[in-house]
């Protein structure tokens, strides 16, 4: 199975190719990142060498983007005019542009997720049943750690694990989140979903959601200690979605958890 990756110069991006060159079912076919990037022209094995034309993905069967959300859009369209399904792992977009991703899915199958490890995956699912399973009486707080480049906050995966446990505690995310507390906060409401980002170092990325309920604290986490856990859950979508017909997945379709 022939692959594309993009963003080919960054970290991501190089765990990327290394985890398709270590994977005898898959070959590496295109390799991209954005006009001007140092990474231009150096060669990546097999004769591949980075590019930044995309018209090179009429030659791949998958693409996997973990980049910006403006260069996801621009690979996204490309991938529409060839015909070619996508992988985006790519987090921080705008309620528009998530509009835009859904349009393009009735054209071409794409697998969407803030987090492609499987492990973290898991924790999705167990923050369901948790939630569900404690209900109103427990407050819940989520935490999340990056290295210090990244350049969004809370996280894409944070973000899901409140939307995961607010659908499930029957409450509406935009009104009862709040982002860090500083100051006279007053008594904490009930309904509230807490969100607090660090950021420091190497840090890989590290979920923890907290229910704090009275004599009692249930405490779920994920710690990913490379990025190879998610290039191999990003590969294993890959696989699942060459042949599927056009629509928006998620890795709880790849792991059989919908």
């Amino acid at each position: 199975m022939k692959l594309a990756i993009a963003g080919a110069g960054g970290r991501m991006g190089r765990t990327l190719i290394d985890a398709v060159l270590a994977d005898r079912e898959l070959s590496l076919a295109v390799a991209l990142d954005v006009p001007g990037s140092p990474a231009l022209g150096k060669e990546l094995g097999g004769g591949v060498k980075v590019g930044s034309d995309l018209r090179a993905l009429a030659t791949a069967e998958v693409l996997i983007d973990f980049t910006r959300p403006e260069g996801t859009l621009e690979h996204l369209e490309a991938c529409v005019t060839h015909a070619k399904p996508i992988v985006i792992g790519t987090t921080g977009f705008s309620e528009i542009q998530k509009k835009s991703i859904l349009e393009a899915s009735r054209r071409i199958p794409v697998v969407m997720s803030p987090n492609f490890a499987v492990g973290v995956n898991v924790l999705f699912r167990l923050a369901q049943t948790a939630a569900g399973a404690l209900g109103k009486d427990y407050d819940v707080e989520i935490v999340e750690a990056h290295h210090r480049h990244k350049v969004d906050a809370p996280s894409g995966t944070a973000l899901k694990l409140g939307e995961i446990v607010a659908k499930a505690l029957r409450r509406d995310l935009e009104r009862v989140a709040t982002h860090g507390r500083k100051g006279d906060t007053g008594e904490r409401p009930a309904a509230q979903i807490g969100f607090h980002a660090i950021r420091g170092g190497d840090i890989v990325g590290e979920h923890t959601v907290i229910f704090a309920g009275t004599g009692e604290r249930v405490e779920l986490a994920a710690r990913s200690q490379s990025r190879m856990t998610y290039a191999a859950g990003a590969l294993r979508a890959a696989k699942w979605l060459k042949d599927r017909p056009a629509g928006l997945y998620d890795m709880f379709h790849v792991l059989g958890l919908s």
